[in-house]
């Protein structure tokens, strides 16, 4: 549910709706929002934000602390604002104790692609929800995590692993053949901002690419959609298997033993989604039967992952500590989301990335 510009406005007599900045934004990023959008009232602190390590550092240096001054002060902002550009600190508790002091708050915009899980951490009431627009920044990372899912199947498919042993090794083995990756069958398990731009990639580099889709619409570069009842039967036609979704109660664990025991022997893995969606036990066990011939990951159903976690050491496995979506110009164009949302609030249209939230996607 979003709230009517007259309808905020007439609240205490305030003439503009009041967006307060709530993580780490550079100040000319923050000046973009107030150009592109200049109804909105933009408030920004950068004293009250924590200093960042490298860009889209949404949560900042883990050793800043607020005095207790600035903490009642950064706490007075974020209870005064009508929208929040991000979540508070990216924490859920954080998010929990402003919804419940602020009663005027309307929206609730997000830095991460996957939003619907610090809203959902957030425990909040029924009546917050329905009161709260929430917004993701989904779409903002396809392009780079697409090109990470494309560099993960081309890992695979020229076998890394093995070149990077035999160049450790300083070793001239015989000739052996790679593969193709125009000559493969991708299956990519969600079709959604993320998925559309790896399944276009993936054409474009002439793989034949089946997917599946909530909707079932079509998608451009998608040979055919796939079912979620029918992903093991395709699975058991794919060469290669690129996971996109976000983490839900309804992916939880969605590819697991059955999906692996129908995939071909040297089937790749790429997961750009959430690592939840993955059974990791069965993954592991996959990989050790050679069922799995190489697996590049980004995400993992534990962050960071466990020093004792036999993934490490896989020879098989490449892994991305959650960095694959950062690039340069992430805080960029999600402050352009931002600002063209808050135009869209402001015209009474709707908003893009609207988080669900009954699933919290």
């Amino acid at each position: 549910m979003t709230a009517s510009p007259s309808e905020t406005s007439s609240d205490g007599g305030r003439e503009r709706l009041r967006a307060v900045i709530a993580v780490p934004l550079p100040d000319d990023l923050v000046e973009l929002i107030r150009t592109a959008e200049p109804r909105l009232e933009v408030v920004s602190r950068p004293d009250l934000t924590p200093p960042t390590r490298h860009p889209a550092d949404w949560g900042g240096d883990p050793a800043f602390r607020r005095s207790p001054e600035q903490q009642a002060e950064f706490d007075r902002l974020v209870d005064d604002a009508d929208i929040l550009f991000g979540v508070p600190d990216v924490d859920a508790d954080a998010l929990s104790r402003t919804v419940a002091a602020n009663p005027r708050l309307r929206w609730v915009h997000t830095t991460a692609a996957g939003g619907g899980a610090s809203v959902k951490a957030a425990g909040l009431t029924d009546e917050a929800l329905q009161r709260i627009a929430f917004t993701s920044s989904a779409g903002v990372h396809g392009s780079t995590l697409a090109e990470f899912a494309v560099f993960g199947i081309f890992a695979g498919a020229k076998d890394l692993p093995r070149l990077l042993r035999q160049q450790a090794d300083r070793e001239w083995p015989g000739r052996w053949a790679m593969r193709q990756v125009d000559e493969l069958t991708v299956l990519v398990v969600g079709l959604g901002g993320i998925g559309k731009v790896v399944a276009a990639k993936l054409s474009a580099l002439g793989a034949t690419v089946l997917g599946t889709s909530r909707s079932g619409e079509p998608v451009d570069g998608v040979s055919e959609l796939v079912a979620m009842d029918d992903l093991a039967e395709a699975a058991s036609r794919a060469d290669a298997i690129v996971v996109t979704l976000p983490g839900t109660d309804q992916t939880t664990g969605l590819i697991g033993q059955q999906v692996f025991d129908a995939a071909p022997d040297g089937v790749i893995i790429v997961n750009v989604g959430r690592g939840t969606v993955i059974d990791e036990d069965a993954m592991i066990a996959a990989l050790n039967s050679g069922r799995i011939g190489f697996a590049a990951l980004d995400v993992f159903a534990v962050e960071p992952l466990p020093a004792d976690s036999p993934l490490w050491q896989h020879p098989n496995v490449l892994i991305s500590p959650h960095t694959a979506a950062l690039n340069p110009a992430e805080e960029r164009r999600i402050a352009e989301l931002f600002a063209d949302n808050a135009t869209r609030l402001l015209d009474n249209q709707p908003l893009r990335n609207p988080i669900n939230t009954h699933e919290f996607y």
